[in-house]
């Protein structure tokens, strides 16, 4: 090998714990690892996510403009995995019985899982920059506008009512959230009391908001029947 060769060589090496190719994914699983229960996103430094990437720091900028906006792919990496997760178990469920307590044992566990998912959209939501609070915002409206659609569902397949899906998804999906960020620093022996209060407030929610389906009336069908009787009586009589 000639001299040319070896400055080549020696040129297009990659430096020892470092890898030759990443992905996009590879650097959001670095970040997720470093964004530990108890630290921002925001408080992540490029060169520390590059290392733990296992990549040169000016390798970051391929995949990323900046730690800002690996932050909120993080964030959106968050979310899309824990809606996966309770999607899953909603539809492991045979009744809308264990729908509410699948779901809310799924959401429960991720406070203790290795994954800090439900951490990150806790944690970002409260004390993130306004670009972070509203990416989590938009995935907590992924996660009603699911919910809404599992609520129609249910309320169909057991012929009941429901009043205001929309509105009964946001309640519930705010009031979950509520509850897991107080929960964070609580001991796992405490997780168990946690499921079953929130599964008895979740079922409240529903069931308030059939008995309200029934004894409200409904603004659309009313305005229907009052046409049905100004029609009527403006018919000439026979």
């Amino acid at each position: 090998m000639n001299q040319e060769q070896k400055l080549e060589s020696v040129a297009t090496r990659t430096p020892q714990g470092r890898k030759a190719v990443i992905s996009r994914e590879d650097v959001i699983s670095a970040a997720l690892k470093l964004a530990g229960p108890h630290r921002s996103v925001s408080t992540l430094s490029l060169r520390e996510v590059a290392r733990e990437a296992g990549i040169a720091p000016n390798s970051f900028y391929r995949h990323f403009r900046d730690i800002d906006e690996l932050a909120v792919a993080l964030i959106e990496r968050a979310g899309t995995s824990l809606r996966k997760i309770i999607g899953e178990a909603r539809n492991r469920a045979r009744s809308d019985t264990s729908v509410v307590r699948s779901s809310v044992e799924a959401f429960v566990e991720q406070l203790s899982a290795d994954e800090k998912f439900l951490h990150i959209l806790l944690r970002e939501g409260n004390v993130g920059s306004d670009a972070f609070k509203y990416a989590v915002e938009r995935q907590l409206c992924f996660f009603e506008e699911e919910l809404c659609v599992d609520l129609v569902r249910l309320a169909k397949s057991k012929g009941t009512g429901i009043m205001q899906p929309e509105l009964v998804s946001k309640a519930i999906t705010r009031l979950v959230f509520a509850v897991a960020a107080t929960a964070l620093d609580l001991p796992f022996e405490k997780h168990a009391e946690i499921s079953d209060q929130l599964e008895r407030m979740i079922r409240m929610i529903i069931v308030g908001s059939q008995v309200l389906a029934e004894i409200e009336p409904n603004p659309a069908v009313v305005a229907t029947e009052l046409a049905s009787v100004r029609a009527s009586l403006e018919r000439p009589e026979l």
